[in-house]
């Protein structure tokens, strides 16, 4: 359960700036940014799980049977983490942005009222799906595990829906700064939604993927060189190459997008001052007194990002009113995010091509080749990093607005009482949530290399004995 906020604004407040606000931001900033970490697992790792189940009962594959089984326990205990983290998100809205519930609650709110909805569909069919393993017949068993991603997906679809209403709001009528009149259709599928969705359905296969396979590959760099292991690792890796490649075309569109309807975000992406054409691409650099100092240049290339033609000119931050500018501390924030981001899947996009390359020409060296394997399981890392850093891009680069151009995130933080407290208290949470699950998760990988709870008798599953350990990493996945 995903919740759009404010991200970290690591610039000083101003004069008029509540002493609420920096503390607000900085909970929202932890939460939203554990929380996020989770949603890609409750989107893909069930597709996984339900991809190798299917395989299982097709080809009376035991190592896939396996594999189903264990997954469904690691998105289980995933999925509860993600319920607490969730819910303490929700909370936070009506703690933290008072202003923003109040006065846009009933836009705003109506597509978590949808996600509340998909959230206890998939908390139900998980329960059956687990529960299901030793008590249902095979392929009854299977179809009860389809609604777990497709409630997960519809979920995020709706806490996305939010998320673009604050970059493009739409559908609804303020009077005397209330909401007086409400169009749901038009909130859900605003301006924003399709593409911002898309980018972060194909991010979280991407996400789950590559942290699957970097799992997987951290175990064959081990010596745990088994059928069961390549097959963990061609299930997830295969489906973050496919999704890579689109989600970059995905993203370039995105930055047109940007640049057409949100010129003040795109200008803090591009780190560029003033407006101008022929706008240089500079990776890295810091802006420091109104220049961007000690970064690489391309020529021409952000004109041509935007539009297609160097002669394109882009708004600068000298376009943006002053009261409404971001503050120089975020500019280089989202900067650096979008450079990280792009960087990120770019050496993700070559591991990609060099996983090709070997299947195509060397396939049985493919869970051979060291050098690969770590390049694998660096992607794992790699790909959190990037999810992380899009949505810095996605969140700060809306600063200072909450809704954008009708509600300044300043004018919607609380105003009273002391946050810090609160601030400390979560983070306490998140802690100990975090290390149960962490060690959890531990005691399963555990018990699986000693071969233990997995090994008991199911209606179509692996049964006692099995010498599914001792395969060759030859053997194929047909």
């Amino acid at each position: 359960m995903t919740t759009p906020g404010t991200l970290l604004n690591l610039g000083s407040l101003s004069l008029t700036d509540p002493e609420q606000l920096l503390p607000a931001r900085e909970q929202m900033a932890f939460t939203l940014g554990f929380h996020i970490i989770l949603v890609p697992f409750g989107v893909a790792l069930t597709t996984f799980m339900l991809i190798v189940h299917y395989r299982g009962l097709r080809k009376g594959d035991a190592d896939a049977l396996l594999l189903a089984r264990r997954w469904s326990k690691v998105a289980a205990v995933l999925f509860a983490v993600g319920a607490i983290t969730g819910t303490v998100l929700s909370f936070e809205l009506g703690i933290l942005w008072p202003g923003l519930m109040k006065n846009y609650g009933a836009a705003f709110g109506f597509p978590f009222a949808i996600e509340g909805l998909f959230f206890f569909l998939e908390a139900i069919f998980v329960a059956i799906y687990i529960y299901g393993w030793d008590r249902m017949p095979p392929w009854a068993h299977f179809w009860s595990g389809i609604p777990v991603p497709l409630a997960s997906l519809g979920g995020t679809a709706a806490v996305i829906a939010a998320n673009s209403w604050m970059n493009q709001p739409g559908g609804f009528t303020v009077t005397n700064g209330q909401v007086t009149s409400v169009q749901p259709g038009k909130v859900f599928f605003n301006d924003a939604f399709w593409l911002e969705f898309l980018h972060m359905f194909l991010a979280a296969y991407i996400v789950a993927g590559f942290v699957v396979a970097g799992v997987y590959a951290m175990g064959m760099l081990r010596g745990r060189r088994t059928r069961y292991h390549r097959l963990g690792f061609l299930t997830g890796f295969v489906v973050a190459a496919f999704a890579l490649p689109v989600q970059m075309v995905v993203g370039d569109t995105i930055a047109r997008y940007v640049f057409d309807k949100e010129p003040a975000k795109f200008a803090t992406i591009e780190m560029l001052p003033r407006t101008d054409s022929h706008v240089a691409e500079t990776l890295g650099g810091v802006l420091i007194d109104g220049r961007v100092r000690y970064g690489i240049k391309i020529p021409d290339l952000a004109s041509v990002l935007a539009d297609f033609r160097p002669s394109t000119t882009i708004k600068g931050l000298d376009a943006v009113p002053v009261e409404v500018r971001p503050t120089v501390a975020q500019t280089n924030i989202v900067h650096w995010a979008f450079d990280i981001m792009v960087g990120t899947s770019s050496f993700m996009l070559a591991v990609v091509v060099w996983f090709g390359w070997l299947w195509w020409r060397h396939r049985d060296k493919l869970a051979v080749s060291r050098w690969f394997l770590l390049a694998a399981s660096l992607c794992a890392l790699l790909s959190i990093a990037c999810l992380e850093s899009g949505w810095v891009v996605t969140e700060v680069g809306r600063q200072p607005w909450i809704v954008v151009g009708h509600l300044l995130t300043r004018d919607a933080v609380a105003t009273h009482g002391n946050l810090w407290p609160f601030f400390s208290s979560v983070l306490a949470l998140y802690l100990a949530v975090g290390t149960a699950a962490v060690w959890v998760l531990w005691s399963m990988k555990r018990r699986w290399e000693q071969q233990g709870d997995d090994m008991v008798s199911v209606p179509y599953g692996p049964e006692d004995g099995d010498d599914r350990h001792s395969a060759s990493i030859e053997g194929t996945v047909s």
